[in-house]
Parts: structure tokens; C-alpha cells; sequence
């Protein structure tokens, strides 16, 4: 009796306990956790984490004054006999048929109204539910009050809707007292399917010899050991291993008072559910593992993609078509007058693109619900480069996460995909490229054009008039000499010469200045199409790596006990 004693108490000791407060702490961090990968990890990886939320909130909404028990064994360990002597009653079928459980039968210690709830959710049937109460018991009970007993199906029924019952069941309960016999006791289906998988949940395991008394005094205890080095290798070490016969009540002892230990302690269905975060918080860990990201793809893969999305958008083809019209606009108002109107003739190149015209106003990308603009569409080589640096963006965001991460940042990066051809569409039709104002030196430039052609023409028309003079014999007009030169002839040939000069001059500045509008015209849109791509790429890999951080964070506060 000492050593079943010392078993119990080994089993339940007192440091233990449960708080409720810490283990509704947890609880919420797996519901953190299974918030923040919502939509990112397989549904079926966090099924596990689900039904513990769902079945921990059902389970702490419930009775918190039960605790609820259940035999499970194979067939012929004798788990009806003890549920029946438990309970001092006949309530659950004994026969030498097997299986002879065919459905879970319940046990209440105390009122069964306060239990009914709890037994509802666990899905025993009414008229498979007793009462151990009686008014000849006095408080012989007193000490289990609060127990629900449950006699589960045979986990080895060769029905198998007995043996999923029994799954479900082991599944929802606060404590499990495994019931071995001494012929099939070493049984491999329960070490490995059951016992193995119960080693996180040590604190709400028992485990009893049933029918110890077929075995010869001298037997028990090599038995038990036996027994007992086998519940080790499976994870048990420190689970209670108890000997019990239904036929003597002085057998049941060591497993009554461990029953009601379990009641008075109020812990078993805190320890179960804590175990089952353990569980699942172990099963979860392998998604996120320990490491953590730098929270954006690093420079290198940003610029790669920035230079492809330029491509993409048409970026070169817009720089030339800006560099072209400075030098037409440059052209048309630094020329020489006459030709100034046949400059004005031909088309604008940004005109041709649908981009800023000669006056600098802007095109409404409201203008056109299919596009824009006419910048040539990306071709094969530049979409397929877009795709690669889209890709390597999420390769290096996601280098450093575990393996059911990767493929969630690379969905993030090309989840907006596509979105990005009219959003670059709309980004070039909206940049200001710089050419919306008249520099003043043009104006300079071209006011003295103004003067040397209008020089050119009064010298024209002074010889022409002087001419007309000498045809009609009028008299002519005393023309001025510059030097042995007749001014009217020096303001024609002067103006004519200047014109040419100042137009030969004027033509490197031109394509000088035109390099530089080109140059802050591809700096402007490469800086909008960049705010593109952290938009419609980074934006989301962001998201997701804080998503991943989050998670990570909830899991590790859900493992703290």
C-alpha cells in the first residue's frame, strides 16, 4: 500500500499546478499565431492548432467543477469490471462476448444536472449516463464529487466506428486511465498508436495492471517492471503505474485515491489542455522555426527589380522620347523665325506617346480605362526579366525561413502582378518630366534670332526698295556705308551670317541640355516606378514577413508554461 501511495503522490505532485490565467495566456497566443498565418500556411498544417482553440474555449466555457475520466483499454482488460466497481454499481456490460463495449457509458459523481453540459459536448447519450449517488452512501462519495467516470469502447475493436469513438473521446477528456491486462500488456498497438502519443500529456496519464490478481505474487512485481521500462521507452517516465483487481476492493485502492487526488485538485482538465498546447505549439514549431528575417528584401535584389520594372514600363523609350522633344521643342524656339512654323508642323515625340505635350500639361490617366499612355508594351525579354527579379526578391526575403514560409512570400510578391502594367502605365503618364517650363535661356537665344532675322529683313527689304527706286528712275536712296560696305547689305548678309552662328552655337548646348533633361527625366521615373514596385511587391513580402514574425513571437509566448 506505501508503494501505491508513493506512486500517487509521485504523479500528482503539488509544483504542478496549472495556473489559469497563464494557460488562457497561451490559448490566446495560439489564436495570435493561427491569426497571423490565416491564409498563408496550408489549412491542413494548422488543423491541430484550431481544434485546440476551438475545443479549449468550448472545454474552459463548460463545467470547471468536473473532471472528466476515461477507461480505455484493449478488449478483455477488464475496463467495464473496474468501471463498475468504481462506481459500485452495475452500469456498464461485462460478458465474455467482445467486444462487449460497443458505446461509451458515463459515470457522475454527484448531481448530473451540473455535468449534463459537459457530457453533451463530449457526445455520451443520456441513457448511457448514471448517477452514483445514494442516501445509504452517507459521504463514503463525498471524495469523488465532481467525477465523471466514462468506460470507453475496446481501441482494438474490430468495429471501426469503436475505434474512431475511442479516438474522438481520448481527444476531449481531462485524464485517461489506461487499463492494460497482464496477457497484452507488451501489445504494440497500444504502445504505438496510443501510449506513444500520449508522452506530452504524462500529467494526466495513469496506467493499471487490471486482473493482477491471475498473476502469482512472486510475477507482480517482475511484470510491473516490465511494464514499466516499456512505458518509458515511450515518452511515459514518471506516469503512475498501478495495480488493480475489480474482484477485491482492497485492489482498488491505489486507484480510487488517485481518483480522487485528480477531483480534489480541480487540475486535470487544465493539465490536459496545457499538454495540448504543448503538443501542438511542438507540432507548430517546425512552421516557423527561429529565425529572424531582416523584414525586407536586401538592396541588391530591390535595384534588380527597379531596373526590370523600369524596363517593363517603358522607361528607356519615354527618356528618348524626352530627350527627342527638348531638342524639338529647344529647336522650334531657339530657331530661326522662318522656320520656326515648319518645326511646329511636325509631331511632338512625347505628343506620339501621350505624355506632355509642348505646353507641359499633364495626361489624366482617368482619360483612358485601358491605358494611359502609348508607350510600346514590355516585350518578351522584359516581362520575363520582371518575372525573375520579382522572384529574386522573394528568394532573398524569404533565405533565412523555414520551409513552409518561402512559398507564401513568393504568392505575396506576385500576388499584385497583374495589377503592375497599368499601374506603371499610370505612374509614366503622371510623372512630371521636366519639361513643362520654357528655360530663359531659349528665350535669350531666341530673341536674338528675333533681332538678327528682322535685321536680315530690313536689309532685304532696304535693297529691294532701293532697287525699285532705280527701276522706276526715281531717285535712289543714299544708302550708308559701314566701311566700304552699304548698310542695308551688311544688316542682310550680317543678320543671315549671325543667324547661322548663333544656330551653330546654340546646337551642342541643345543636345547638352537635352542629355540632362534626358538623364532627370529617367531619375524621376525610375523613382515613381520604384514607389510602384514597393507598392505593388515589397509592400506585400513585407507584410508577410511581419506576419511570419508575428507568428513566430506567439508561438514562443504560447511554449512558455
Amino acid at each position: 500500500m506505501t508503494n501505491i501511495t508513493g506512486r500517487v503522490r509521485e504523479a500528482f505532485r503539488g509544483d504542478q499546478r496549472i495556473d489559469p490565467d497563464a494557460l488562457i495566456s497561451r490559448l490566446e497566443a495560439v489564436r495570435r499565431f493561427l491569426s497571423a498565418v490565416d491564409g498563408l500556411l496550408p489549412d491542413a498544417d494548422l488543423v491541430p492548432a484550431h481544434t485546440l482553440v476551438e475545443r479549449a474555449g468550448t472545454r474552459l466555457a463548460l463545467s470547471r467543477d468536473h473532471t472528466v475520466v476515461a477507461l480505455a483499454g484493449a478488449t478483455g482488460s477488464g475496463k467495464s469490471s473496474l468501471f463498475n466497481a468504481l462506481a459500485q454499481l452495475q452500469l456498464s456490460p461485462v460478458g465474455v462476448r467482445r467486444p462487449t463495449t460497443g458505446v461509451t457509458h458515463a459515470c457522475v459523481w454527484g448531481p448530473l444536472e451540473g455535468a449534463n453540459r459537459l457530457l453533451d459536448w463530449i457526445g455520451v447519450l443520456p441513457r448511457h449516463r448514471f448517477v452514483r449517488e445514494s442516501a445509504l452512501d452517507a459521504d463514503d462519495e463525498t471524495a469523488l464529487h465532481g467525477l465523471i467516470l466514462l468506460d470507453l469502447p475496446d481501441f482494438d475493436s474490430v468495429q471501426r466506428s469503436h475505434r474512431l469513438e475511442v479516438d474522438r473521446l481520448l481527444g476531449l477528456v481531462d485524464q485517461v486511465v489506461w487499463v492494460v491486462d497482464p496477457q497484452k500488456y507488451a501489445d504494440r498497438v497500444i504502445h504505438d498508436s496510443y501510449l506513444r502519443e500520449f508522452h506530452r500529456h504524462r500529467d494526466v496519464t495513469l496506467v493499471v495492471l487490471n486482473q493482477a490478481d491471475r498473476l502469482p505474487p512472486a510475477e507482480l512485481p517482475r511484470v510491473l517492471d516490465d511494464l514499466r521500462r516499456l512505458l518509458d521507452t515511450d515518452g511515459l517516465t514518471g506516469v503512475p503505474l498501478l495495480s488493480t483487481t475489480a474482484i477485491d476492493p482492497a485492489g482498488m485502492v491505489g486507484l480510487r485515491s488517485a481518483l480522487e487526488r485528480t477531483v480534489a485538485e480541480r487540475q486535470a482538465a487544465l493539465r490536459r489542455l496545457a499538454g495540448d498546447v504543448d503538443t501542438v505549439v511542438a507540432g507548430m514549431d517546425q512552421l516557423v522555426g527561429s529565425a529572424r528575417p531582416a523584414g525586407r528584401p536586401d538592396d541588391s535584389a530591390v535595384n534588380g527589380l527597379n531596373r526590370a520594372l523600369a524596363g517593363a514600363a517603358g522607361v528607356p523609350a519615354v527618356t528618348e522620347a524626352v530627350a527627342q522633344a527638348y531638342r524639338h521643342r529647344a529647336g522650334a524656339a531657339t530657331g530661326w523665325p522662318v522656320v520656326r512654323g515648319w518645326r511646329r508642323l511636325r509631331p511632338d515625340p512625347l505628343r506620339r506617346l501621350h505624355l506632355p505635350g509642348p505646353t507641359g500639361d499633364q495626361v489624366d490617366p482617368a482619360e483612358s480605362l485601358v491605358a494611359a499612355t502609348s508607350v510600346p508594351d514590355p516585350t518578351a525579354a522584359q516581362r520575363s526579366a520582371l518575372g525573375l527579379a520579382i522572384r529574386a526578391v522573394a528568394d532573398r526575403a524569404a533565405v533565412d525561413l523555414p520551409a513552409a514560409w518561402p512559398d507564401a512570400v513568393t504568392s505575396a510578391a506576385r500576388s499584385r502582378l497583374g495589377d503592375l502594367p497599368d499601374a506603371l502605365d499610370r505612374t509614366i503618364a503622371g510623372t512630371d518630366l521636366g519639361l513643362g517650363r520654357r528655360p530663359l535661356w531659349w528665350r535669350a537665344v531666341g530673341g536674338v534670332q528675333w533681332l538678327v532675322t528682322l535685321a536680315a529683313v530690313v536689309g532685304l527689304g532696304w535693297l529691294v526698295l532701293g532697287y525699285a527706286l532705280r527701276a522706276l528712275g526715281l531717285p535712289e536712296l543714299d544708302n550708308p556705308m559701314v566701311g566700304q560696305v552699304p548698310l542695308p547689305t551688311l544688316l542682310l548678309l550680317g543678320g543671315l551670317l549671325a543667324g547661322l552662328l548663333v544656330a551653330a552655337l546654340t546646337r551642342p548646348v541643345v543636345r547638352w541640355a537635352a542629355r540632362r533633361a534626358r538623364a532627370r527625366a529617367e531619375q524621376r521615373l525610375t523613382a515613381k516606378v520604384a514607389l510602384v514596385g514597393e507598392e505593388y511587391v515589397l509592400a506585400p513580402v513585407r507584410i508577410v514577413l511581419g506576419s511570419y514574425a508575428q507568428a513566430r513571437d506567439a508561438l514562443r509566448d504560447a511554449a512558455r508554461r
